[in-house]
């Protein structure tokens, strides 16, 4: 298969992009798709110089066009891009979009939901409120998006143990851990399936 026929991919990110980079530097070695464009909310985000180091376009979108205009589809059409992969993006998706790319849409969520899922729910906030709950284990889910946060059809779920003397950050270390080995692979896995 050459490169024409492999999907492409968009990633929305808004923060350092970690997982970006790990995504792009898994994307490089298969067939199945390409990473070949970044959108990001945020001008600050470390996600930006990712997207320059490995030479992928970026979108640096606007909250009124995205929100109330048409959700950047002509610009998404016109790359020819095929999935859109959310790692760490901080904005809900707009119908607009959603219906564009119904079941084409993945998120990354890092906890098991339903529980710790919906508005306000990312990062550190989904790992303090693990574990003031006191729950014995967190884990990751990757599911399609919809137009509710957190709520669309589940792809993937693993565990990982939460453990009495956690705290945000290592708990957060073994949460990274599982988004880094399984993020990649179950995105391929979906682009295959479709």
């Amino acid at each position: 298969m050459n490169a024409v026929n492999k999907n492409n991919i968009a990633v929305f990110a808004s923060g350092a992009g970690t997982n970006t980079d790990n995504l792009i530097n898994h994307f490089k070695k298969t067939q199945t798709a390409n990473i070949c464009l970044i959108v990001c909310n945020n001008s600050q985000a470390g996600v930006l110089k990712i997207a320059d180091r490995n030479h992928i376009p970026h979108i640096l979108i606007e909250k009124e066009k995205f929100f109330r205009g048409d959700g950047y589809v002509p610009e998404l059409k016109n790359a020819q891009i095929d999935f859109i992969v959310l790692a760490g993006f901080l904005w809900k998706l707009p119908s607009t979009l959603i219906n564009a790319y119904r079941n084409k849409i993945v998120n990354i969520h890092p906890a098991l939901l339903p529980k710790f899922g919906g508005k306000g729910m990312y990062g550190n906030f989904v790992h303090e409120a693990v574990l003031s709950a006191k729950e014995k284990e967190s884990g990751i889910t990757i599911h399609f998006v919809d137009e509710f946060y957190d709520n669309g059809k589940t792809i993937f779920q693993t565990a990982c143990p939460v453990y009495e003397n956690d705290t945000t950050e290592t708990l957060a270390k073994r949460i990274h851990e599982l988004e880094y080995k399984y993020f990649p692979e179950v995105i391929e896995e979906v682009i295959q399936k479709n």
